[in-house]
């Protein structure tokens, strides 16, 4: 089960995304010019949605997929485009309802039904691959671990997700925003070694079965995130 800290982080996030950035969202999510910071952001972005993509089948007629942490979907639409059955979850209600807005396409045989809570709570079913990209990164390594292994018991196949790998420049990086006004900046990103994070999955028994196999770290300017894929062994 998450823990209490999973929970306070998560209303930090809620009210962050859902108030406090949703018009920078909107812009960083879309064709607009944007600043040379957010500008990398966006391109590291791109580079972490394809490489998830490319992780999971290129033909998914039929298949279940969570998009975790969907934000405004546009890995979801993908995922859908390939023929999947797309549940995506976020838990801002703002970035959701702009997903919709954006979104006006025919996905032939595949279907994103949009949904608005916790990408944790079980009531949304079972799946053959849940995908989060980016939505763990603000989560210590054993709150991650807590919200995968509940995924894990009703998925069949794998789970991709990313966070934010412990480096010398993050930790020196998130050392100066801390200096920034509390209210002007967004929930802290909480670094995790790879190491640390596979042994956590490893020793975790709801993870019998599974194994963490493929990983790529993606860093351009002011992003930084690292994939990883855990598998049906």
């Amino acid at each position: 089960m998450p823990t209490e800290t999973y929970a306070q982080r998560r209303r930090q996030l809620e009210t962050y995304f859902d108030r406090t950035a949703v018009e920078a969202w909107k812009r960083l999510t879309s064709d607009a010019p944007v600043s040379g910071i957010r500008a990398t952001v966006r391109a590291g972005r791109d580079t972490m949605r394809a490489t998830l993509l490319d992780w999971l089948p290129a033909d998914l007629s039929g298949k279940r997929l969570l998009d975790a942490g969907c934000g405004t979907c546009a890995l979801a639409v993908e995922a859908a485009r390939r023929g999947a059955h797309v549940t995506a979850v976020d838990l801002s209600a703002n970035l959701v309802q702009l997903a919709q807005e954006r979104i006006n396409g025919d996905f032939g045989s595949g279907h994103i039904d949009f949904r608005v809570g916790d990408m944790f709570d079980p009531a949304f079913g079972d799946f053959d691959h849940v995908v989060g990209m980016d939505s763990l990164i603000h989560y210590r390594a054993s709150d991650i671990v807590r919200v995968l292994a509940g995924m894990a018991s009703r998925t069949s196949t794998s789970i991709l997700v990313t966070f934010a790998p412990s480096s010398a420049f993050l930790l020196a990086f998130l050392a100066v925003g801390r200096l920034v006004p509390r209210g002007d900046r967004s929930p802290a990103i909480a670094p995790v070694a790879e190491k640390k994070l596979r042994q956590l999955i490893a020793r975790d028994p709801a993870f019998a079965g599974w194994e963490s196999a493929r990983t790529l770290k993606v860093a351009r300017g002011f992003y930084t995130s690292q994939a990883i894929e855990i598998k049906r062994s």
